[in-house]
C-alpha cells in the first residue's frame, strides 16, 4: 500500500503564513537592523518596536524558515539575507518584496475572481488610479521602484553581460530600461560597447544618475520614448528584460516586429522573462508569474521558450535559441 501524506498540501495551503512573515520582516527592517550588528531578543524587539507578546515567535519563525540564525540567544542574518535584504546594500531586493506586501498580497486574495472573470484585480478594479501612472507621476516613488526592479533583475542582467557573444557587436539598446541596470552591467563587462537605455522620459534622471554612479556616462546614454508610439532606436543588439510578459499577444508580436525592423542583418534580439518550460511542468515561478500578470494587467501573460521563438520566427528572425540565466529566468536570443 502506498503511503500518502497531506504534508505538501498543507505546506502549500498555509504558504501565505511563511510569505507574510518574511514580507513583514522586510517591511519592519529586521535584516537591515541586523546588518548593523547582531542583537539579542530584548535589544532587537526594542529597536524594531515589536510588542513583547509575539516578538520571540516572530524572530524564531524567521530562524525556522532559514532567514535568520540564532546562537546563544543572539540573532544575526544569514549570508543571503545579509546580502539581499539589507536596504543599505546595492544588492537589496527587498524593494520589490515591500511592494508585494503593500500591493500584491491583498490583490492575490481575489485570484479566484480573476480566474472566473479573466479581469485584473489591482487598483483599477474599483476605479482607482493606475499604479504605474501614479508611480511615474511621483519622482521619489519612481526612483525607489526602479531601484527595486534593478535588484530583482541584477543576477539575470549580469548573466546576459557574460553569456552573449558580445565581441561580435558594437552597440545595444535596452528597451524599457528602468534604472538601467541591464545597460550598465553589459557596459561594465564589455568595454568596447556603447549602449542606449530607452524608456519613458520620466525614467531619464534616474537612469542618468545610475549610469554616472558607475562611471559610464561616456558610453551609455538615455533616449526617451514610448515603445508603443515610437520606433525603437537602431543598434546591433536590442534587449527586453521583463517586458513582454506585461502585454497581450498582439502587443508582444508588435514589439518583436519593431525590434526586427530596428536591427541590421545579423543583429540580435534578446528577450528575457521567467520563461515557462515547454512542457509546462517545472518552472512553477514562471506559471505563478503568469497568474500575477492576470492580477496586475488587462492582457499580460508569461510564455514558454517555444512560444517566444515561434513569434520571433514569424516576425522574420532566421535563428532562435533559449538559454538559462539564473533562477527562474531564461533568455531567448533571436538572430535576424
Amino acid at each position: 500500500m502506498t503511503h500518502s501524506s497531506p504534508e505538501k498540501i498543507l505546506q502549500v495551503g498555509f504558504g501565505f503564513w511563511s510569505s507574510k512573515t518574511l514580507l513583514s520582516a522586510v517591511e519592519l527592517g529586521v535584516f537591515t537592523e541586523l546588518a548593523k550588528q547582531p542583537e539579542n531578543l530584548h535589544e532587537l524587539q526594542t529597536r524594531l518596536g515589536l510588542h513583547p507578546r509575539s516578538a520571540a515567535d516572530f524572530l524564531d519563525a524567521l530562524v525556522a524558515l532559514g532567514f535568520l540564525e540564532r546562537t546563544d540567544g543572539v540573532y544575526r542574518n544569514t549570508p543571503s539575507t545579509d546580502l539581499f535584504l539589507d536596504r543599505n546594500k546595492p544588492s537589496y531586493v527587498g524593494g520589490i518584496l515591500e511592494m508585494s506586501s503593500h500591493r500584491l498580497y491583498p490583490f492575490w486574495g481575489h485570484l479566484t475572481e480573476a480566474l472566473r472573470t479573466g479581469e485584473h484585480q489591482n487598483e483599477t478594479r474599483h476605479g482607482g488610479e493606475d499604479f504605474f501612472g501614479a508611480l511615474y507621476a511621483d519622482p521619489q516613488r519612481l526612483r525607489e521602484f526602479l531601484r527595486a526592479m534593478s535588484g530583482l533583475s541584477r543576477g539575470a542582467n549580469m548573466a546576459i553581460a557574460r553569456q552573449l557573444p558580445w565581441a561580435q557587436y558594437k552597440t545595444y539598446v535596452d528597451v524599457g530600461t528602468a534604472q538601467g541596470d541591464l545597460a550598465v552591467q553589459i557596459a561594465l563587462a564589455n568595454p568596447h560597447l556603447t549602449g542606449i537605455g530607452f524608456d519613458l522620459p520620466k525614467a531619464g534622471p534616474v537612469f542618468d544618475d545610475y549610469v554616472a554612479e558607475n562611471g559610464l556616462s561616456d558610453r551609455v546614454r538615455f533616449q526617451p520614448g514610448d515603445f508603443f508610439k515610437d520606433e525603437l532606436p537602431r543598434a546591433d543588439v536590442i534587449l527586453m528584460g521583463h517586458i513582454l510578459h506585461d502585454w497581450g499577444l498582439d502587443d508582444k508580436q508588435m514589439l518583436i516586429r519593431k525590434a526586427c525592423d530596428a536591427l541590421p542583418d545579423g543583429g540580435a534580439l534578446v528577450v528575457y522573462d521567467a520563461l515557462i518550460d515547454d512542457d509546462r511542468r517545472q518552472n512553477a515561478f514562471g506559471l505563478l508569474m503568469s497568474l500575477n500578470m492576470l492580477i496586475e494587467t488587462p492582457a499580460g501573460f508569461d510564455y514558454t521558450g517555444a512560444d517566444g521563438c515561434g513569434w520571433m520566427r514569424e516576425a522574420g528572425f532566421r535563428e532562435t535559441r533559449v538559454e538559462h540565466l539564473v533562477g527562474p529566468d531564461s533568455m531567448i536570443v533571436a538572430i535576424k
